[in-house]
This record gives C-alpha cells, sequence and structure tokens, in this order.
C-alpha cells in the first residue's frame, strides 16, 4: 500500500487527467460506481488514468481531501482539483468533464 500512497502525488501530477473514485466496500452506490468507472476507462483508454482510493483503509487521502460522502469523483490534472462530485456519476458526464480539460498531453 505505502507504494501507492507515493506515488499518487506523482500520478495526480502529471498532464494526463486522473479520476479517482473515493469508495467504500459496504456503500452500495459505490457498487454501482464501479462498473461505470471500467466502462469508462476503457472507453478512453489513455487519456485519463482511473483510480479507486477505499476511504476505510486510506483514513488520511480521504481527509486530506475532506470527503464527506462516498462515493465522491474527484478529477485531478496537474495535481489540481479540477472537479468533484458525490453520488453516483453517469459516464456521458465523466467523458463531458475530461473533454472539457485542456489538452497538455500528445494522444
Amino acid at each position: 500500500m505505502d507504494s501507492k500512497q507515493q506515488s499518487f502525488k506523482d500520478i495526480i501530477s502529471g498532464d494526463t487527467p486522473v479520476v479517482v473514485d473515493f469508495f467504500a466496500e459496504w456503500c452500495g452506490p459505490c457498487k454501482m460506481m464501479a462498473p461505470i468507472l471500467k466502462d469508462f476507462a476503457s472507453q478512453m483508454g489513455d487519456r485519463v488514468r482511473v483510480l479507486k482510493i477505499d476511504v476505510d483503509k486510506n483514513p488520511a487521502a480521504a481527509q486530506a481531501y475532506r470527503i464527506q460522502s462516498v462515493p465522491t469523483l474527484v478529477v485531478f490534472q496537474k495535481g489540481e482539483v479540477v472537479w468533484r462530485q458525490s453520488g453516483v456519476v453517469q459516464k456521458k458526464q465523466l467523458e463531458h468533464v475530461v473533454n472539457q480539460l485542456p489538452r497538455t498531453y500528445a494522444q
């Protein structure tokens, strides 16, 4: 786990947008989010990275980003939070958010 946490800052600091799903195993809506994110990630390919962070196993990460409820999706680009929303988010909305970001990377 430590290597993941150490590289988290590196991952979110890159040019590629990173969608982080803050979730919990016991959360019903989080379970609904999983297939949506999987489909989204496969459709977007290398244009976006998707990470899942279990708030129960990583309370420091949840606290650092003030996660009050799960699921909460946060989009990072160049280390900055560019979008966040709690609750189940549909794939089309995620696509729209990522497609609106400035493209500073090769496609």
